[in-house]
């Protein structure tokens, strides 16, 4: 049975170096694989309107792959829109527990326990981002939309590549 999701992208990548700093190592989030975890607006714990749904994570070579799915609140389907539109393509982890080695300026992140997934305007990690959204339409169907602008009429979903289409 093939996953339902409204986007997928790398949540982290193995041997980048962040921001911050620091470099996941491959394997650190292993244990992950098969498991879901919450859906953040910009690590922002503080309040409860910022959960958008959830992603489930699969374990790769490259890194951890995520699989996102936003709820139905007013928050999780403004910000759908916005991951729709293009406006939105950062992911970015929270973990904690971590076992790192290495100076402040360059660690090594070796294993973490994940909290939750972000959707943020600025990833630590610059390979964490959303590769493609999906479109579900009144009928059941999907299309799978990469690099693509959405139009829509009537009842129809037509994906025309940007620069393929007319201003």
């Amino acid at each position: 049975m093939e996953r339902q999701y409204d986007f997928r992208g790398w949540a982290t990548r193995y041997n980048v170096k962040c921001s911050d700093g620091r470099t996941i190592l491959p394997d650190a989030f292993k244990h992950y694989d098969g498991q879901t975890i919450p859906l953040i607006w910009n690590h922002d714990h503080s309040d409860p309107t910022n959960l958008l749904g959830n992603a489930y994570l699969e374990h790769r070579d490259e890194g951890l792959y995520a699989y996102g799915t936003f709820n139905d609140t007013p928050k999780g389907q403004s910000t759908k829109t916005a991951v729709l539109h293009g406006d939105l393509s950062g992911l970015s982890i929270f973990a904690n527990r971590l076992r790192q080695y290495g100076p402040d300026h360059d660690r090594y992140v070796q294993h973490g326990e994940l909290r939750e997934l972000s959707l943020v305007y600025a990833t630590a990690n610059p390979e964490a981002f959303i590769e493609d959204v999906m479109v579900h339409s009144e009928d059941g169907s999907v299309a799978i939309v990469e690099d693509a602008g959405i139009i829509y009429s009537g009842d129809t979903i037509e994906l025309y590549h940007s620069d393929e289409s007319e201003a």
